[in-house]
């Protein structure tokens, strides 16, 4: 059986940090004039579990509202030099040089570039022109594993090639300062910036890692308000359904059940639970529908605590951290899960 590999999860963060503490002070300023009671919808800040998170520009470019094109110049260059780190990191995480690469994958739903950053990227990282490449927008927070699941399949059709996976997200460029309803008042809250890279193997290649032993995607019916963006003359505008972590809570174990059940495993069988941080309720979410203790999703609370959320990078946050723990034994399993717009849901299983 042609079993893909993680062969290296790099992460990176731009360079500016904020904490928990004076982003609310800061959307406390910036709410109180236009939505009733701020002070009783800033507690959510309290509650989020985030210590800091990580930002692409300085503390004053967020004092002013920035139309899209501003905001997207600001993406296209951070994105870029972000991803071009992150990819470096990975390549040499795996001992590889750029021409081992034959196919990138970038993956962002925070802004927008074409030709796609994944053009800019084969030419800085020195990439054979002749790569294969293949942007992925919209999927949010979802996107890490959707980006995860076409390389899977990419290497099971070509065995002896390699993949890197690149995801870049700033969600914090998107904030609408002119957008005073507690939806966006939550997401002030919640997200941050960062980038993940990814470098998946074909099993004929001799890389070592953790084996990708199959995927599943699934999309819930009347859910597309859910979760996404609304595209306003201003930008992107978040669109968060409280309904978020019912949902995760209600539909998951069954999730979970029936992908196990394809590959003759049980919820019993899996060791190792490897899930996106969209928040604190999302994550208690996870641990009542599969009944877990809280300290199987301690990798994801610790990333949520240091990063917030930041869409389709986070999952791979955490997957690095669970990765260098060397906890992931040869006949030992993790399920990886990640909820996105859609609304929808993406598994993962690994074997060590």
């Amino acid at each position: 059986m042609i079993l893909p590999i993680i062969a290296a999860v790099t992460t990176a963060v731009p360079p500016y940090q904020v904490s928990q503490a004076f982003a609310k002070e800061f959307a406390g300023e910036l709410f109180a004039a236009d939505l009733p009671h701020t002070d009783r919808y800033l507690t959510v800040f309290d509650h989020a579990e985030i210590d800091t998170r990580f930002l692409s520009a300085p503390l004053n470019w967020y004092e002013t509202p920035h139309l899209l094109g501003e905001a997207n110049d600001l993406f296209l260059d951070t994105a870029t030099r972000l991803g071009e780190a992150v990819s470096r990191t990975c390549l040499a995480q795996a001992e590889l040089v750029p021409h081992d690469i034959n196919h990138v994958i970038f993956v962002s739903t925070t802004g927008l570039a074409a030709p796609s950053i994944d053009a800019r990227l084969i030419t800085l990282l020195g990439l054979d022109p002749h790569t294969r490449r293949t942007p992925i927008w919209g999927l949010g927070c979802a996107g890490g594993l959707g980006g995860l699941e076409r390389a899977e399949e990419y290497v099971r059709a070509f065995p002896n090639h390699r993949v890197l996976l690149v995801t870049v997200e700033l969600c914090t460029l998107t904030a609408q300062l002119n957008d005073h309803s507690k939806r966006n008042l939550v997401a002030f809250s919640l997200f941050g910036d960062g980038a993940a890279a990814v470098i998946v193997a074909g099993d004929e290649v001799g890389a070592r890692g953790a084996r990708i032993l199959g995927t599943r995607s699934t999309l819930f019916p009347d859910s597309l308000n859910l979760m996404g963006w609304d595209v306003v003359d201003e930008g992107f505008r978040v669109v968060f359904g409280a309904g978020i972590p019912r949902v995760v809570s209600e539909q998951y174990r069954e999730l979970a059940r029936e992908f196990l059940g394809l590959h003759g495993l049980t919820l019993a069988d899996v060791r190792h639970h490897i899930y996106h941080p969209g928040g604190a309720k999302v994550l208690q979410a996870y641990a009542e529908a599969l009944d877990l203790p809280c300290e199987a999703l301690e990798h994801s609370r610790r990333v949520l605590r240091d990063y917030g959320n930041m869409s389709s990078a986070t999952i791979f946050f955490v997957l690095q951290r669970f990765l260098q723990t060397n906890s992931i034994k040869p006949d030992e399993y993790g399920l990886l899960c990640v909820f996105g717009p859609g609304f929808s849901a993406e598994l993962v299983l690994i074997q060590g």
